[in-house]
């Protein structure tokens, strides 16, 4: 029998006992990345707490469908209806084409969540693979009348979806307040209200992303990718739809009205939504001069970082907050996190030399009681990490010789220990590190090759592959990628 697990509903307002609509299955879809620049740190501490989610829920013997997109299509600058394309204009800055953008990127995505050590999703499908179904979905919204086309674009009718709905349920914002602060935006006079958002956008001669619809040539709005591609692989209604809280007001709201528009139902029964980032108490932005990169961060290379701290102790500095809580960068607190993952590893690999005794002074039920209470209660980390570095006290004092744990308790308390701190929380040992760190340094060579290769550069390419070969490493190139091994 599987614990009560609680979690924060958005859309409620508050914590509920969690249950799945199929009985241990469980369907999560988390908002993805828009691969036309580097992953920052915000992305990263949104899907480093979306896997203790996942790796949390599969634990606990649920089978999960973990679905995450890829926006490689339909997001204008602005988050908005008209503007520029964000992976055209990479595109023409970079001299690639917009798909070689997408493939650049998405790399580095994948690149960094494994430095981060989180598990890869059950399904990460794209929205370019995806044009048909949100055509679909567009054509069913304009039937059932919350649609209107002008001029080949297709928009989302507000005014009409609130007639019978509550548009802002997931915000809990007044609808009249929203339409009183909404600031004109570039395409406003094509549209009835000024909350309507593009479903399609009639592409204009200079666009290059582009594809035929029964409205003529033009490309996806940025909401209907999530809703068609949640609905393909989750069902109309699902279980968890997660993604940072910058996305409650206009991206996850305007999903909600999608669905319910096209499906008469909301998609997801429990909205889940991470906190931001901040630097030394500031909004971590790039016009402040206080947003760095997690390269940035592992090197050092920034002026506000003292110096470079692992991947590892940066997790375990994120698991320091709430994911619902601000997390605040600093030298101070990554240094303390640092010191503090050292600590907990350390007594990991003292857990396996400890003496054992006749008794046990350390009450294994409760403190394992307490462990699941604080994972129970809305992924409370900072509580388990707080009960974690109980049992490291105890570890350090039986080494001692100051208190015992039985054989059979031991193998036992070994056991808890890894669940919590491996496969629950997600960290690794230090030898776990210099392995993968050997493959990250892989995947960064393999990935300056493949872009090599795009830019048509096959004596790069080739260099970096002979050179390879030559240290003892076998390099095979295939259909799903290129894959290491060692001779």
């Amino acid at each position: 029998m599987k614990e009560e697990f609680k979690i924060y509903n958005t859309i409620s307002g508050q914590k509920e006992v969690f249950k799945p609509i199929t009985p241990s299955h469980v369907g999560m879809y988390v908002c993805g990345p828009t691969v036309y620049s580097n992953a920052h740190l915000g992305n990263c501490r949104t899907y480093v707490s979306f896997d203790i989610l996942f790796r949390y829920l599969l634990h606990q013997g649920y089978k999960v469908r973990y679905v995450r997109n890829i926006t490689d299509a339909g997001h204008l600058e602005g988050d908005q209806d008209e503007g520029d394309d964000k992976f055209a204009k990479k595109a023409k800055l970079e001299q690639l084409e917009p798909m070689e953008i997408v493939q650049k990127y998405t790399i580095d995505f994948h690149t960094v969540l494994q430095m981060f050590n989180t598990l890869p999703p059950s399904i990460e499908p794209t929205a370019t693979g995806h044009i048909v179904e949100q055509i679909e979905m567009t054509k069913k919204i304009i039937e059932k009348g919350y649609a209107y086309e002008k001029n080949g674009s297709i928009y989302f009718d507000v005014n009409r979806y609130s007639e019978e709905n509550n548009y802002t349920e997931l915000s809990n914002r007044n609808l009249d307040d929203l339409l009183n602060n909404t600031r004109e935006l570039g395409g406003q006079e094509e549209k009835k209200g000024r909350l309507d958002f593009a479903l399609w956008i009639k592409a204009k001669p200079e666009h290059i992303m582009h594809w035929p619809s029964p409205w003529g040539e033009g490309f996806p709005g940025w909401h209907i990718e999530c809703s068609a591609m949640s609905s393909k692989y989750l069902g109309n209604e699902f279980d968890i739809h997660g993604g940072g809280m910058d996305l409650i007001p206009t991206h996850h709201t305007n999903e909600i009205a999608q669905n319910i528009a096209c499906h008469h139902t909301t998609p997801a029964h429990y909205w889940v939504h991470t906190n931001m980032l901040t630097v030394n108490g500031q909004k971590m932005s790039k016009s402040q001069g206080n947003s760095f990169l997690p390269g940035e961060l592992f090197e050092g290379k920034h002026a506000l970082l003292d110096k470079g701290y692992s991947p590892m102790s940066i997790r375990f500095f994120m698991l320091q907050a709430h994911y619902r809580s601000t997390l605040d960068f600093s030298n101070e607190a990554l240094s303390a996190a640092e010191k503090g993952f050292q600590r907990l590893m350390s007594a990991m690999d003292l857990l396996e030399k400890i003496d054992t005794g006749d008794t046990t002074t350390f009450n294994l039920e409760a403190w394992r009681k307490k462990c699941f209470d604080s994972m129970n209660d809305d992924l409370n980390t900072p509580i388990l990490l707080a009960n974690l570095f109980d049992a490291v006290r105890f570890i350090n004092s039986a080494n001692d010789g100051k208190e015992c744990i039985t054989a059979a308790d031991l193998e036992v308390f070994k056991k808890e220990m890894k669940v919590f701190v491996f496969d629950i929380l997600g960290l690794m040992s230090e030898h776990t590190q210099n392995e993968d760190k050997l493959d990250i340094a892989m995947q960064i060579l393999l990935q300056i090759r493949e872009e090599a290769k795009l830019r048509k550069d096959y004596e790069t390419s080739d260099k970096i592959r002979k050179r390879l070969e030559a240290s003892g490493f076998i390099i095979k190139d295939g259909k799903e990628g290129t894959v290491w091994s060692r001779d």
